[in-house]
């Protein structure tokens, strides 16, 4: 099972942390670079959407590039989109986000509301409910880590 990235939605997929890949040359072993480029073009993003019964207006769809995991299955980074629309979101993961484009308005039960643009990080701790809503088409990068 992978994360639930904001949409309640689990996603799996992408290179695991630590993973090198070994290429072989003329008879020879190379190991690959640690460093993983986020080239969503290389990853075919997966679709989605909140779970219906959390939908509160729109009809919002995400498309995720989950571009790593780790190898225990517990932390993962990528890029996720959603169109407009509002579901409510409860995590039992950690998450930090920045928004790469669109806007946002998280709805933390009981607090204000905070509006997310462009250029803007937050972390979700575990534990964070409300609801998500998307005024623009959102895209964020993400790192999260499953408890």
């Amino acid at each position: 099972m992978g994360p639930k990235s904001g949409a309640g939605e689990a996603f799996s997929g992408g290179r695991a942390f630590g993973e090198n890949s070994r290429i072989n040359v003329s008879g020879q072993d190379f190991m690959t670079s640690r460093l993983v480029a986020f080239d969503l073009a290389a990853i075919a993003p997966e679709d989605g959407r909140p779970v219906a019964e959390r939908i509160i207006s729109g009809h919002p769809r995400t498309r995720t590039w989950n571009v790593e995991e780790s190898g225990d299955g517990k932390t993962f980074a990528g890029i996720w989109e959603a169109t407009p629309g509002a579901w409510r979101v409860l995590y039992d993961e950690w998450e930090f986000c920045r928004i790469e484009s669109g806007v946002s308005i998280l709805h933390e039960d009981g607090e204000p509301p905070r509006r997310l643009k462009a250029g803007d990080s937050v972390v979700l701790r575990p534990g964070f409910s409300g609801i998500w809503e998307v005024v623009e088409t959102t895209r964020k990068a993400y790192v999260i880590r499953l408890p």
